[in-house]
């Protein structure tokens, strides 16, 4: 099954790709579906020069850099591609969606596991950066820009820079084959919402209309 099922998946998850074929003569993202796993194969096997070399010569020709080291499971969905950085110690999931200009990468000249471990069925928004050994749960949806660097709940969806958990085991959270991503919470926004209700609150108290806000009073 493997690059097959990959192709398959593909053409399910893309509303622009026709058929089959089309997928496997012209994406990118499946193109570096089957050079990883020839570096993959390599870089097992210790011969890191070579894995490296087929690794660079796929990233030239795709615009995704995938590390030989990196752990990849079934049905990855790389859409676009460009810009993408997964690092060497990268671990992700079945049935994951990935979009362009992630990374998924290190914060330091750290050795050992380094870089992120994502669960199944996760998606990463375009431009968002999840950084160091931090741990994605199953089911995880994470806004496009964000800015990971803390672990992140099972069924949780995450947005900002630096990301919060926005949502946890809420009926919205939805399975990565459901790519829509405009149905997220804006954090900035909702924080600046309750700076400027408080500040209000303190200007009229500061006019005398009612008392300054104080702990424990709501």
């Amino acid at each position: 099954m493997g690059l097959w099922e990959d192709a398959k998946n593909i053409r399910d998850k893309d509303p622009a790709a026709r058929n089959v074929a089309e997928v496997i003569i012209l994406y990118p993202g499946f193109h570096v579906l089957v050079t990883h796993r020839i570096a993959h194969f390599l870089y097992r096997h210790r011969l890191f020069f070579c894995a490296r070399l087929v690794s660079q010569l796929s990233r030239h020709f795709t615009g995704i850099e995938i590390h030989p080291g990196a752990r990849i499971g079934r049905k990855l969905f790389i859409d676009h591609g460009m810009g993408i950085v997964f690092g060497e110690t990268t671990e992700i999931g079945d049935n994951c969606t990935i979009y362009h200009g992630v990374t998924l990468g290190g914060t330091g000249k750290q050795t050992g596991k380094r870089h992120p471990t994502l669960g199944d069925n996760v998606l990463i928004g375009a431009g968002a950066k999840v950084l160091g050994p931090v741990h994605i749960g199953d089911n995880v949806r994470i806004g496009a820009g964000s800015v990971v660097l803390e672990n992140i709940p099972a069924n949780a969806t995450a947005v900002g820079v630096p990301a919060e958990v926005v949502r946890v085991n809420d009926v919205k959270v939805r399975p990565a084959d459901d790519l829509d991503q405009q149905d997220l919470p804006d954090a900035t926004k909702q924080r600046l919402a309750a700076l400027e209700a408080r500040l209000s609150r303190l200007e009229a108290a500061a006019q005398g209309e009612y008392p300054p806000d104080r702990p424990g009073v709501e």
